[in-house]
């Protein structure tokens, strides 16, 4: 509540604040702040579907469909199914959270996982002109491999690992607080 923001920059803002220690001392500390991340688990034809996407100045690397919350009133829900709709062209009937994490303590920023079911249809892709994004639909199998091969990017293996067929996939439990 009394952090100060001392830099503002294009994805990480920088907060400072002091804090008593415990021998009655001060230190300043401090941590970053970015927009969360929203990332997406479709289910197409009992296959999920994987990006392998590339960037400037950056190595090839297979993903799921996802980027930045940062669109000012737009809920999680509504950007994940954006970032969806413009990574693949592909829109579903059926979403629900099941994963939200803070990936690092000293980051205020939280990455939010949507499991999408029920495909309904498909458009053109609206890739950002920093983005080359061919998408691949692979086995629950095929998926799992993907998360030993260096090109991986964010693969949920967590969540993966947890299911043994597409359908156990599909119906995975609901985020809990």
């Amino acid at each position: 509540p009394h952090a100060k923001c001392v830099f503002e920059g294009v994805l990480f803002d920088v907060y400072q604040w002091e804090q008593e220690m415990f021998d009655g001392s001060k230190a300043t500390f401090e941590m970053l702040k970015r927009p969360d991340t929203i990332k997406v688990i479709a289910i197409k034809d009992d296959k999920i579907v994987i990006t392998d996407e590339e960037q400037p100045n950056d190595r090839a690397y297979y993903d799921i469909p996802g980027g930045r919350h940062d669109e000012e009133g737009e809920t999680e829900l509504e950007a994940a199914k954006r970032e969806l709709l413009e990574e693949t062209g592909l829109s579903f009937k059926n979403w629900r959270l099941i994963k939200v994490e803070q990936p690092h303590t000293k980051i205020d920023w939280l990455v939010y996982l949507f499991l999408a079911t029920e495909f309904e249809s498909q458009t053109d892709q609206k890739l950002d002109v920093g983005e080359k994004i061919d998408i691949k639909l692979l086995s629950l199998d095929e998926t799992k491999n993907l998360a030993c091969n260096p090109k991986n990017r964010y693969l949920p293996i967590d969540i993966l690992d947890q299911v043994k067929t597409i359908n156990e996939l599909k119906n995975f439990p609901e985020y809990k607080n």
